[in-house]
């Protein structure tokens, strides 16, 4: 049984071995051979560096190619690759850099007019070693091409053997949380977790050699990276990173390149509909794409069919703490199911909804969501106090999300715990709303806060974007809500915005929300 990354990659290579396994946004091509023979060169140069067994190696770049290599290579030798959003700034990259311990870094030199290993100045930790400028290198950096004639003198043998002593149960990864709420924790989890969920999520998807896998969700997430690149390469298929979202960039390729796969949040979707290339582009290859991620209005999956061509358009539910999967859509649910519900547990997987009191809600009835299986992470790194909190003495991870489950096992997502506001006592679900709102022709993306009133306790105040072309106002719009929704759920305040502030997973950042909104009332 293949149970970690590198056998899985392995096996790929002596099966695909001549065929293309990723092409750069230049063009430039590597075959499965091609890249295995990069990914052993790189893991010469790690383990000629010092790294051994079980250290932490950080990758600080934006998707290309090398991240791929640099990833397989961190696999090869044993490390634990640790994930950085090419959005942090100098002290939350260094935060990550010191809490997980990393001694050695994957950075990206000059991008997007910042020289990222000068970002973390004064506040490099003392156990990061070295600095590898995969691109855009500056004079004094240690380059890609350095770096990697440093393992010269480390034979394929050396490789090899190092590889071998990789088992199931080591760390894979340390991915740490988006931090939405508080500081990043860091979640530990394993090779054979990580393929077990990998092969799910793939056969729902129906990956196979022949698709062509674009892939804009950023490599520092678990969608751009496990069930992005790494799927990709187990199942065989080509690999196209793709390293800044632009649509219109997008289309293009999916003309050139063929491209089967691409999957996205739902703000990736409503842009790619919204952007008049569409019309002129052939997007006849695009076969499969899965969202989630944030609510998802029935309208976008119809649309995303309609519009975009793709053949099977699925839904999934999944956290960092998971492996990224909790559940999914199959190809074959009806256009319903997909559309309003996030799929049933993964293969293995238990998924519960529970309510205050630990008890197993009925179906149809809201509780916290709660999971337990082979995708639970092993816990939060050098955390033992936040991993109590939340995995229980049975093994329940309490994820925080609210849900139900209908009678066929299918969850469907009310909301965050921690999102709930609660207007003339009723309870509020700002992700029920949203999905109400999405109905409104004029509304393309919409987010709910819960906002202090003196007579109802909290009422909502919705974030607006609207579709391109179209115009509208608070009044009008909390008029037609009277008319859709309970008088307790609509919106007492709209704000009409250009974008909603999402994260690299395409979740909607509230407190940002609330801190624009506790700006205007100061004002």
């Amino acid at each position: 049984m293949i149970e970690t990354a590198p056998q899985a990659f392995a096996a790929a290579v002596a099966t695909f071995r001549d065929r293309v396994a990723v092409v750069a946004e230049s063009g430039a091509q590597l075959s499965y051979g091609e890249l295995d023979a990069r990914r052993r060169r790189a893991a010469a140069a790690l383990m000629a560096a010092g790294v051994q067994r079980g250290d932490r190696v950080a990758i600080w770049c934006p998707n290309n190619v090398e991240w791929i290599i640099a990833g397989l290579a961190i696999h090869g030798v044993g490390a634990a690759l640790v994930p950085l959003n090419t959005r942090m700034r100098g002290a939350e990259a260094a935060y990550i850099l010191q809490k997980s311990g990393a001694k050695l870094l994957f950075s990206v030199g000059r991008f997007l007019n910042q020289h990222y290993p000068s970002l973390l100045g004064e506040q490099r930790p003392a156990t990061l070693q070295t600095i590898v400028v995969i691109d855009n290198a500056e004079p004094g950096d240690l380059d890609w091409n350095a770096f990697i004639a440093s393992g010269a003198s480390v034979g394929d043998a050396e490789v090899d053997a190092r590889t071998a002593s990789v088992t199931p149960g080591d760390t894979l990864d340390i991915l740490f949380t988006s931090g939405t709420t508080g500081l990043p924790k860091g979640v530990v989890t394993t090779h054979a977790q990580n393929l077990r969920t990998i092969r799910e999520w793939s056969a729902c998807m129906q990956l196979n050699p022949d698709d062509r896998y674009l892939i804009v969700n950023p490599f520092f997430h678990s969608f751009g990276y496990k069930v992005g690149w790494l799927a990709g390469l187990i199942a065989g298929l080509t690999v196209l990173p793709h390293a800044v979202f632009d649509a219109r960039a997008i289309f293009k390729r999916i003309a050139a390149e063929k491209i089967s796969v691409l999957p996205g949040p739902p703000t990736l979707l409503v842009s790619l509909l919204n952007e008049p290339e569409r019309a002129s582009t052939d997007m006849s290859s695009l076969r499969a794409t899965i969202t989630g991620a944030a609510a998802i209005a029935p309208s976008l999956i119809e649309r995303t069919r309609a519009e975009l061509g793709f053949k099977i358009v699925l839904t999934a539910y999944g956290l960092t703490e998971t492996c990224g999967v909790v559940s999914l859509c199959q190809a074959d649910d009806d256009a319903e199911t997909i559309a309003l519900t996030s799929g049933r547990a993964m293969n293995g997987i238990e998924l519960r909804c529970v309510d205050s009191s630990g008890k197993t809600c009925a179906p149809g009835e809201p509780g916290e969501i709660v999971v337990r299986g082979y995708n639970v992470m092993q816990g939060y790194l050098d955390d033992a106090q936040a991993t109590a909190e939340a995995i229980d003495a049975d093994g329940w991870l309490h994820t925080g999300d609210v849900g139900n489950l209908d009678a066929r096992g299918y969850l469907r997502i009310t909301d965050r715990l921690k999102d709930m506001y609660i207007s003339g006592g009723f309870n509020c679900y700002p992700a029920e709303i949203e999905r109400m709102l999405a109905a409104h022709p004029a509304v393309a993306q919409s987010a709910i806060i819960g906002i202090p009133d003196e007579r109802l306790g909290e009422v909502g105040k919705a974030y607006v974007v609207l579709r391109p072309g179209q115009t509208l106002d608070e009044k009008s719009l909390i008029a037609w809500c009277r008319e859709q929704m309970a008088n307790y759920k609509v919106p007492r305040q709209v704000a009409f915005v250009d974008a909603l502030p999402v994260n690299a997973g395409g979740k909607v950042m509230k407190f940002q929300l609330r801190e624009l909104h506790r700006q205007a009332q100061a004002a």
